[in-house]
């Protein structure tokens, strides 16, 4: 039975602490991990906040990431690919040595907030075990049983990445021609539309790599 587990991290202990801090009113938000062959963990993420070319410019010198490329930019939200280094030994240790899964994970300021899922309470134990070993601290705030695979978590998708795709469908989004707009489906969701769209972006994209592709992306 597998394990949902809610917790937060500060950003020295995970990735990103000098980019974050350096410019703390931005957001980072992960959409996708990828291992490759040669078991580098690389980051796809979303940056939002307004001030890019200053967020951009701290990665450079920040320690935990390396090899930072644009993948693509809507409106002033922009998607990244990173390869994170050695630095990061949390996140490689859960997804590479225990295959835990990053369902979702956010950082802002000094702090990252992470949902993530683990094969069984034996995979948890030996996360915890790993960050209490290298005294890593974390605020673990909820942990839930999944009797049955979720959709969700079977396609990589966010809680509100499948609410949003689901509200479309019900709403008739999909329908030629479309029965809602998607101001009327942004109104719905009480969200912009820049962010209804930013999301659509990004559960079609781990919908896609988690159903049709077979191999790991090429830097």
């Amino acid at each position: 039975m597998s394990i949902i587990a809610e917790f937060s991290v500060k950003s020295t202990d995970l990735a990103l602490h000098h980019a974050l801090t350096a410019v703390p009113r931005m957001v980072v938000e992960i959409e996708q991990v990828v291992a490759t062959m040669e078991d580098r963990v690389m980051p796809y993420f979303w940056v939002t906040g307004g001030d890019q070319e200053t967020f951009e410019s701290a990665f450079h010198e920040d320690e935990s990431v390396r090899r930072v490329t644009v993948v693509d930019e809507v409106d002033d939200a922009r998607l990244y690919r990173a390869e994170w280094t050695q630095n990061v030994e949390t996140i490689v240790y859960a997804y590479v040595e225990l295959g835990a899964t990053i369902l979702q994970a956010v950082g802002k300021a000094d702090r990252w907030e992470l949902r993530m899922r683990f094969d069984d309470r034996d995979s948890l134990s030996q996360f915890q075990d790993y960050c209490s070993g290298n005294d890593i601290s974390y605020d673990l705030k909820r942990i839930q049983e999944q009797e049955q695979p979720m959709a969700s978590a079977q396609y990589d998708l966010t809680t509100k990445q499948r609410e949003t795709l689901v509200t479309a469908l019900e709403a008739g989004y999909y329908e030629v021609p479309q029965e809602v707009t998607m101001s009327d489906l942004a109104d719905r969701l009480e969200i912009s539309q820049q962010a209804l769209s930013k999301r659509f972006h990004a559960a079609y994209r781990n919908l896609i790599t988690s159903t049709l592709t077979i191999s790991h992306p090429e830097e």
